[in-house]
């Protein structure tokens, strides 16, 4: 009886604790029972349309940048208009 095992010792202080995981997941079901089911479809929706117009502005800086590198190889706008403006800064702000 006087012989009890380390494992024993752990078997029977894990059993009263929880870990991280447990509580995040407790921590979830009670945001969700008392936050209201109504704040998950509006976060995932605010998230959506931030997702939308983060590659519509990629998109946008792309075609800027195409555009910009055609007018460079044909030799025509160089140095004038908006898009030369915002290489040359771009140049120093790389340049610092």
């Amino acid at each position: 009886m006087g012989n009890i095992l380390l494992t024993d010792m752990l078997a029977v202080g894990m059993v009263g604790s929880f870990s991280v995981w447990h509580w995040l997941i407790v921590l979830a079901v009670v945001l969700i029972l008392f936050g209201g089911g109504g704040k998950i479809p509006r976060l995932m929706k605010d998230l959506g349309s931030g997702i939308k117009q983060f590659k519509s502005g990629m998109k946008e800086e792309d075609e800027a940048t195409t555009a910009e590198s055609r007018s460079l190889e044909d030799g025509s706008g160089a140095g004038t208009g908006p898009t030369a403006s915002r290489t040359e800064e771009s140049k120093k702000a790389v340049n610092g």
